[in-house]
Order: C-alpha cells, then structure tokens, then sequence
C-alpha cells in the first residue's frame, strides 16, 4: 500500500515508518521542517523517493494544512496521523495544544475526502487520555475498554498543561469519529488509544529534554528519583507501532476504537525491581529501596484493564515489561545516561 503518515519523526512514528518498510508499503511522511526530513532520509541512505518521500507541513492546525500533502502519484491507499503536540512547556493551551490536536485531526480527514479519494483507510494516534474519567482515581471495581471516554470538559483542559494533553487527545478523537458521522467519506477510520509507550528510541533526539514523556520515568528512575505511577497499564512502542500498521491492513478494524494496552498491568515498583535484577551496575543510582512500596500498587488495588482486541489485532503476544524495561535502559546506556 502507498501511505501518507504524518509527523513521521515523533517517538511512535518513527517505530511505524520501520514496520511500514519492512513490511512492504511505500511511505510519504509529513513533517514540520526540511531539517527534520534530511534526519529521516540520512537514516534511510539506500531508499529512493520511490519506498520513502517527505512532505513538509510547518503547522497542522493552519486551515487546509495537508491538502497539498495527501496529493500523491501514485494516489495514497491509507493514512496513518500520529501528528499531535505533546509539550508541558505552554503558555497557550488553546492555542498550542488543542487547536493543532483538534484541527490538525478534522483538517487532515476533510483534506483526504477532499483530495485523496483513493484512500479507503485512516488510522489514527489516540491516547488512553481520550478513555480515562480521572475523578474516579484508581477505581478498583472497573474495567477499562473501548467504550471508556475522559468527561474532560473545555473549561477543566484550559487549566494547565496536563490537562490540556487531555483535553486534546479526548476533543481530537471525539471531532475525528463525529467527522466520520457527519461528513460521511469513503474511507474508514479506526483509532487507537495507547497508555504509557514505553521502548527504546529510534528518531534523532537533540537532548533528553524531547525524550518522549513515557520513557522520561526511566530516566529519573535511574536518577535516584521516586515517581508515582499514574497510569498502571503500558504497552511497548514496537507493538503500538505494529498494531497501527495491521489495523491499516485490517479490513476489519474499520469504525473501530481500539484500546490499545499490553494486557500486563504494571507499578513502578515492578521497573525498580526489573532495574534491580537486571542491571546490577545501576543498582546504587537507584532510589533507597525501602521507599519502593510507595510506588507499588495500592492496598484498595486498581481498574483492570481489556486488552483483547489488541492482542488479536496484533496477531502475537505482547513485549513483556521486562524485555520492554531492558531494551530500554540498554539504549539509555548506548547514549551515556
């Protein structure tokens, strides 16, 4: 398939660009600058405009920002959106974080119906943000699915960064599936709602500070610092990656929301203790291991969670938390952390 994925050099889009080459398809990416696509090309020598191509799009939340990017000869079959802004340090919620999310989203799927009418699949980047209610804490008697919704409301997005992130991945979603509703293209669209994506890195990273956030805890971790856990579900980047590419494959997932979540729950007392065995040589980086307990799960327990569709999406078992924590921190190694 030819396939248009935008912001191709973000921590996921990376991963997803690797499994859409080695699996066969030819790929044009968007990016914000020619600088960002030289990274992507020197990475890839041997590959001619023919297997990868770029499209420069500096601001997603301008109006008809991707008309020009979804025109492609031979015409695009599929887009994969993995675009969205993802910064703590705002000043603008409104207009830094929900309007590229919300408008980049609804832009991109009018540009396609517009423009690209040989495309008949649209898979996009959603969040477990989009399905948690976070009023309701760690809500032992639960079970998270697809059928979740954050009640995040305009007002509560505003109030900061964090609910802004949000706020936007919540309102992006929501405008992409009432898109669908009202607009009524000719393609399908399927998204999928990761929590915490944790892996080793494959983009350029200028320094830590655009370490993507999931991977930020490994990080401080090793840094003797205790972190709550937050979220206790995780998937791996390399299967979030892989299921983005079999959902654009997959027929099947069409009109469907995916939670898409390793079905092993975890704490960041499981890291500490996955850090402990297997990397002897940091153990002293580590934060006192009597503190530990205040990172496990909670006496009252958490929400389960229903990872079956994504594992049967995926069509094999999911990285393990270990094998997810180790490759991790080898690569953290690789670069000198």
């Amino acid at each position: 398939m030819h396939v248009l994925l935008t912001g191709g050099s973000g921590f996921i889009a990376t991963h997803v660009l690797h499994v859409l080459l080695d699996r066969g398809h030819t790929i044009v990416t968007t990016l914000r600058t020619q600088d960002k696509a030289q990274k992507i090309k020197d990475a890839h020598p041997t590959l001619g405009k023919n297997k990868l191509d770029f499209a420069i799009v500096p601001d997603i939340a301008v109006p008809q920002a991707f008309d020009a990017a979804v025109q492609s000869n031979p015409p695009f079959d599929a887009v994969i959106h993995t675009a969205s802004p993802l910064s703590m340090s705002i000043t603008d919620v409104q207009k830094e974080v929900l309007d590229p999310a919300i408008q980049g989203t609804t832009g991109l799927l009018a540009s396609i119906k517009r423009f690209a009418p040989s495309v008949k699949r649209v898979v996009v980047l959603s969040s477990l943000a989009a399905m948690v209610d976070f009023s309701k804490g760690d809500w032992p008697s639960h079970r998270y699915t697809a059928d979740d919704w954050n009640p995040i409301t305009h007002e509560e997005a505003l109030q900061d960064a964090v609910n802004g992130y949000r706020g936007s991945k919540t309102f992006a979603e929501q405008a992409a599936w009432a898109f669908m509703k009202h607009e009524k293209p000719a393609f399908s669209l399927t998204t999928l709602n990761p929590p915490f994506v944790f892996g080793p890195v494959m983009q350029h990273l200028s320094s830590l500070e655009v370490l993507n956030n999931s991977n930020k805890r490994f990080v401080a971790l090793l840094n003797g610092m205790l972190l709550p856990t937050t979220f206790y579900c995780w998937i791996d980047v390399r299967d979030v990656a892989l299921g983005h590419v079999k959902a654009m494959e997959d027929e099947s997932t069409a009109g469907e929301r995916i939670f898409f979540t390793s079905g092993e729950q975890y704490c960041n007392k499981d890291i500490l203790q996955i850090l402990d065995e297997e990397f002897p040589e940091f153990q002293q980086r580590l934060p006192d291991r009597a503190s530990w307990e205040k990172v496990g799960y909670p006496a009252g327990g958490v929400y389960k969670i229903d990872a079956n569709r994504a594992r049967k999406v995926l069509g094999k078992d999911f990285i393990s938390l270990r094998q997810s924590v180790v490759d991790t921190v080898k690569w953290l190694r690789e670069i000198g952390i």
